[in-house]
C-alpha cells in the first residue's frame, strides 16, 4: 500500500469533478508534475512524490507504473504531440526514477486511473500578487500558501479578492491523502 499526497486544482474540480469526502474510495487520472509548474512553485518538499518503475506507452499516453501500484501520465498529451526533447529519457519498458507533484488532470488524454480510499483532505490558499498595480493580472506568490483541513472537498472555492497590499488569498485546490492498494 502507498500513501500519496495529490493536488486536486479548483478549476479541475470546478468543472468536471465529483466532490469526494474522507473515508470515500475514489478514481482519478493522475499527472506528475514538476514542483515548479504548480501554483509558481515554492515549497512542496513535504508533498513531493518519489515514483520508482516501469515506463509505458498506454493508448499513446507515456505512463510511468509505480512499484506501489500507482500509475502515474508523465506528460499531459499523447507521445506523438509532444516535441521529441519534451520527452525526456524516459522510454517504454525502461525503470526510471522520478520525485514531482501528483495533481489530478481530468482535461488531457484517456489515462489511466488510480483508485484509492481518501485519507485527509485540506483546503490549500494561495496567495497571489499584482506585480503591476491595477493591471488586474495576478501571479501566484512561490511558497506562500496554506492549508485548511476540511472532511469534504468543495465543489466550488472562495476568492478573498484584493487586499490593502495588493495581494488576494484564493483557494486554488485541495491537498489530498490518498492511500492507494498495492497491486
Amino acid at each position: 500500500m502507498g500513501i500519496w499526497h495529490v493536488f486536486y486544482a479548483d478549476w479541475q474540480m470546478e468543472c468536471c469533478g465529483k466532490p469526494f469526502s474522507v473515508g470515500e474510495e475514489v478514481s482519478w487520472p493522475l499527472l506528475l508534475k514538476g514542483s515548479g509548474e504548480v501554483l509558481g512553485g515554492g515549497d512542496w518538499d513535504d508533498r513531493l512524490a518519489k515514483v520508482v518503475g516501469e515506463v509505458a506507452d498506454v493508448r499513446g499516453v507515456r505512463v510511468l507504473h509505480e512499484d506501489t501500484g500507482l500509475t502515474v501520465a508523465l506528460h499531459e498529451h499523447t507521445v506523438d504531440v509532444v516535441a521529441p526533447e519534451d520527452l525526456g529519457e524516459e522510454r517504454p519498458g525502461g525503470r526510471i526514477r522520478l520525485v514531482g507533484l501528483l495533481t489530478v488532470e481530468t482535461h488531457g488524454d484517456q489515462w489511466p486511473e488510480v483508485t484509492g480510499r481518501v485519507r485527509d483532505i485540506q483546503i490549500l490558499t494561495q496567495e497571489y500578487a499584482e506585480p503591476v498595480p491595477g493591471s488586474g493580472t495576478w501571479e501566484p506568490v512561490p511558497g506562500e500558501r496554506s492549508l485548511r483541513p476540511v472532511d469534504t472537498c468543495p465543489k466550488w472555492f472562495k476568492d478573498t479578492g484584493p487586499d490593502s497590499r495588493g495581494r488576494r488569498g484564493v483557494e486554488a485546490g485541495v491537498l489530498v491523502t490518498l492511500e492507494v492498494p498495492t497491486d
